[in-house]
């Protein structure tokens, strides 16, 4: 018979040589490896949501750096945002302003626990779709939704929401950095626009219950839960991740083509289909936004076209069928 020492000789090196082996074989290629963002905080042991904190616009200087622009301070959020206006996207016979339903937004929050939580919503076409999900897999930025924002429109779009939350922020933005030019996304800073042009907005704020603001050429009203939305153990501050969205692209002569997104709890949803409906307005896309979010949220994408005094009207019953107040200016 063969001694156990002799079958270990023949059948190759004892496992603890094989894993220094395998460890120095594996050295070269995980050095070569993109920096990985997804080593996710833990989070308090008690249990407890983790607050955000405030911040600064140069408490973000080295992430502007990495993204290759300057953002803005949303209260809470340090906020980038990448019009897609090298894409001319037409939408039942409308060509869709990139400040209307094409622009990526990515915001930055700071934890208490020095913790960083990257959100955002980005746009790529069909063709850009699978290399753009191949760069944030390798950098560890997760894919929290894939879906529409319009009805059929040329050329084909989709709307891909990231998620990340680590100790290094300038390693989250800079992976996506190197999913966004695997686009056609600018990078470069955005020309300027005209604001909006021939809309009554007095008339749709009183409908609408809002104070609305320019959104480049775009008039939006911006609403936010009520509640406090938790993401993981973390506090989502209000504005991230469960917004009701209203924007009103000018047509000329008081018209506009409406769209945006109604955030709802589950109770919510029916109601605020059939008011839609009652109102006018086609509905484009019923689903998530984020994967653990509590209470847990769904939106609802629509889309219209007409006097834009008209649509308001139309879309306020949809808007008191949920739980939302408008937002505060000066954390849109």
């Amino acid at each position: 018979m063969v001694d156990d020492r002799q079958q270990n000789t023949r059948s190759g090196p004892p496992a603890s040589r094989r894993r220094v082996l395998a460890a120095a074989a594996l050295a070269p290629v995980l050095a070569g490896m993109p920096a990985r963002a997804d080593a996710r905080p833990a989070g308090r042991k008690d249990g407890t949501p983790v607050e955000p904190v405030m911040t600064v616009l140069t408490d973000w200087a080295d992430v502007g750096k990495a993204l290759g622009r300057t953002g803005d301070m949303r209260r809470f959020m340090y906020h980038t945002g990448f019009p897609r206006w090298d894409l001319a996207v037409l939408s039942r016979g409308i060509r869709i302003d990139p400040a209307l339903a094409l622009g990526t937004h990515v915001s930055f929050v700071r934890y208490a626990d020095h913790s960083t939580l990257l959100m955002g919503d980005t746009v790529v076409t069909e063709r850009e779709l699978q290399r753009f999900s191949d760069v944030l897999h390798q950098h560890g930025i997760e894919q929290t939704a894939i879906h529409k924002h319009l009805l059929a429109h040329e050329p084909a779009v989709w709307w891909v929401h990231v998620h990340a939350h680590g100790h290094d922020p300038v390693a989250l933005a800079r992976g996506l950095r190197a999913a966004l030019e695997r686009t056609g996304t600018p990078l470069a800073e955005p020309f300027a626009v005209s604001p909006p042009a021939d809309l009554d907005t007095a008339a749709i704020d009183a409908v609408l219950g809002v104070k609305g603001y320019a959104d480049d050429s775009i008039y939006r009203c911006t609403y936010v839960r009520r509640e406090t939305i938790t993401d993981g153990h973390v506090i989502l501050p209000p504005g991230l991740g469960s917004t009701s969205a209203v924007g009103f692209q000018p047509l000329g002569g008081g018209r506009a083509a409406l769209s945006g997104d109604l955030a709802l709890v589950a109770h919510e949803v029916q109601p605020a289909l059939r008011a839609l409906r009652r109102g006018g307005i086609d509905l484009v896309e019923l689903h998530h936004h984020n994967l653990s979010d509590e209470p847990r949220l769904f939106f609802v994408h629509y889309w219209a076209v007409g006097d834009a005094v008209r649509l308001a009207k139309g879309l306020r019953p949809a808007l008191d069928a949920t739980d939302v107040v408008p937002m505060p200016l000066k954390a849109a």
